[in-house]
């Protein structure tokens, strides 16, 4: 007998193969048409991290969706070199937003025009950035002391652009401004696809723990129905599970646990579904991951940028790991690959024998 569901009323004929395929991807997370994960990790945009020698190693460890750094508005309008670059992307990436920031409303919907050039699949919104140089001219986090302005600003970007749109943005200006349970709905309801809520008030900075109680607020409202993935102090495997259960998010933006360990989507992801740790990469897992980072670097910038914009990594890539200073010193030091790859070719073997003669 054929395995054949007659649903009636709809006058379909479907079989238990596609009902299964169906319910299985209605636990899927969708970003406009955008198809994710069922629960995905995002790589949150850092500036002078989330670069594509970065993204590629995030993304070949687990990162499901991948912004670029954070892109001034006025840069791209004036075709700054360095926003410019910024707008590289390939094809392995995807699916891939470009981040933008501004505070003006026409600059913002000319930056999103250049954005979509560069042929990304999502436009986000930079709404959560809280340094001084930013926040204090209206652009990021400043924009939070503005919420008319915010809504406006989103609902005319998203008019302006056939990709979906997505925010990332923060609970509130400060303590007595956490309004973000009616500000995404606000902005929902002008059209973005997907918010992500780091949660912290700008005033906080990174200071402090990330109250979460908000973020799930916004996620059990029943007026919302995008995305809602939540940001701040995802620091291990054992928190991504219990920000997941305990605040029901559709998904976790990791940012700064990543720096220095691209592993850890694979990780969280590993934790998630089996609740046991994977192993710590070993010494040569991180030489061989930082070797790749540093060719990537020296590819996409020239030797002598791809050098120097290496440095601010490699303490974060060998952390925890005893009289590496004298070593680290010589890494941020050394102006040539040959050098440099001398340097971390022998390092685990160095360091081997150090171990023995200890």
């Amino acid at each position: 007998m054929s395995k054949i569901t007659v649903f009636h009323d709809l006058n379909l004929r479907i079989t238990l193969k596609e009902v299964n395929l169906i319910c299985k991807n209605t636990l899927l997370v969708y970003i406009g048409n955008i198809k994710l994960a069922e629960f995905p990790l995002l790589l949150a945009p850092m500036e002078d991290v989330s670069d594509p020698p970065f993204r590629a190693l995030c993304k070949k460890h687990g990162a499901d969706l991948m912004y670029t750094e954070f892109i001034s508005s006025e840069g791209l309008i004036r075709d700054a070199t360095k926003s410019i670059q910024k707008l590289d992307i390939f094809e392995y990436e995807r699916p891939i937003g470009i981040q933008i920031f501004g505070s003006d409303i026409e600059s913002m919907k000319k930056a999103t025009a250049v954005c979509e050039t560069a042929n990304p699949d999502i436009i986000d919104i930079n709404y959560g950035c809280p340094v001084k140089k930013v926040a204090c001219k209206g652009s990021g986090a400043g924009i939070l002391q503005d919420i008319p302005k915010m809504v406006s600003m989103t609902k005319e970007i998203v008019k302006s652009t056939s990709l979906p749109v997505t925010v990332k943005t923060r609970l509130g200006w400060d303590e007595n401004s956490k309004y973000i349970v009616e500000v995404a709905e606000r902005l929902q309801d002008v059209g973005i696809k997907a918010i992500s809520i780091h949660g912290r008030t700008r005033s906080q900075m990174y200071k402090g723990e990330a109250d979460w109680t908000l973020i799930g607020d916004v996620k059990n409202n029943p007026r919302m129905h995008i995305p809602v993935f939540g940001n701040g102090d995802i620091s291990s495997p054992e928190k991504a599970l219990h920000f997941k259960n305990r605040y029901g998010v559709d998904g976790l933006m990791i940012g700064r646990a990543s720096i220095g360990n691209p592993w850890f989507f694979n990780q969280v992801k590993h934790y998630l579904e089996k609740e046991i740790n994977l192993p710590i990469p070993s010494l040569k897992d991180k030489v061989d991951t930082v070797i790749e980072h540093l060719k990537f670097s020296i590819k996409w910038k020239g030797e002598r940028l791809g050098i120097l914009e290496m440095r601010r990594h490699y303490a974060n890539y060998f952390r925890g790991i005893h009289n590496f200073k004298q070593t680290r010193f010589k890494l941020v030091t050394l102006e040539t690959q040959i050098e440099l790859m001398e340097v971390l070719n022998v390092l685990p073997e160095v360091r081997a024998a150090s171990a023995q003669i200890s």
